[in-house]
């Protein structure tokens, strides 16, 4: 049975919590953390890389990932193929078995597909969604925002080290900057570019932009259905109007650059 992700980030937070309350309540600590949040803002790419790679591990810890036989990965391994890198950023990809409607890249070119998602997107349709996510990675919205989660944790908590050495993160630290790289809301500039570096990404892998055309397409009719809204859909598409407008830039430079748009495929 799917589960929701958000249910999954908060119950592995739950084992632990009282463990972390308990540590914000020591007093050396919190004078600790107090010096530590001022080194927190000149962290190095070097630290910064670490820190998302132990929060993308805890991710794939606490959450269903499905095996390499398994029809979703089989399918997700399939339509990547040959897609290995993003502006010099190695990719890797996984799906999550939850009912959750979502995708998201991490600035560590890590990239994670909900099964639910590709429940309801045809193949060019999930291609859209993906290289608009890496859009994201690429024009640096991810990183500057799992930063601003980080910078806001370290002025609480404390997290830079000294010597250049990473400090260890708390389950609660791992949950809070876990939920930034899945959540993240971006402004609709930052939408508007990832949508066009995620085109120029597709079409440098060889693959077709209309998928994302259509990808958006699929998500404005499904904002009439109070049931088929999801976090996702609330967090790339800020209104009807935006949603209009992209869907009508993306379409006329498909046209430009002389695609052909897709035949529908039956869901």
């Amino acid at each position: 049975m799917k589960k929701s992700l958000i249910k999954v980030l908060v119950a592995a937070v739950c084992m632990t919590v009282a463990t972390d309350v308990c540590a914000q309540f020591n007093l050396g600590k919190a004078l600790k953390g107090a010096a530590k949040a001022g080194q927190a803002l000149t962290l190095t790419d070097k630290q910064m890389a670490e820190y998302v790679k132990e929060s993308v591990d805890w991710m794939d810890k606490n959450n269903p990932v499905l095996p390499e036989d398994n029809p979703y990965t089989i399918r997700l391994k399939k339509l990547t193929e040959g897609v290995t890198e993003a502006d010099g950023i190695p990719l890797n990809f996984k799906v999550y078995d939850v009912v959750d409607i979502n995708a998201f890249a991490c600035p560590d070119g890590s990239v994670r597909v909900f099964s639910s998602l590709m429940d309801i997107m045809s193949d060019d349709e999930l291609m859209g969604i993906i290289g608009h996510e890496i859009g994201h990675v690429m024009k640096h919205h991810s990183k500057n925002a799992f930063r601003t989660q980080l910078l806001a944790d370290a002025a609480k908590d404390g997290l830079a080290a000294a010597g250049g050495k990473v400090a260890a993160l708390s389950q609660s630290q791992l949950g809070n900057l876990a939920s930034s790289l899945v959540n993240a809301k971006y402004s609709q500039k930052q939408e508007n570019e990832a949508d066009n570096c995620g085109y120029d990404f597709l079409v440098s892998k060889g693959k077709n932009p209309w998928g994302m055309v259509m990808a958006f397409e699929k998500f404005q009719q499904m904002e009439g259905d109070s049931n088929a809204k999801s976090n996702y859909m609330q967090k790339m598409f800020s209104s009807h109007p935006e949603t209009k407008s992209r869907i009508e830039k993306m379409t006329k430079r498909c046209i430009k650059d002389g695609y052909t748009r897709p035949a529908a495929e039956t869901k």
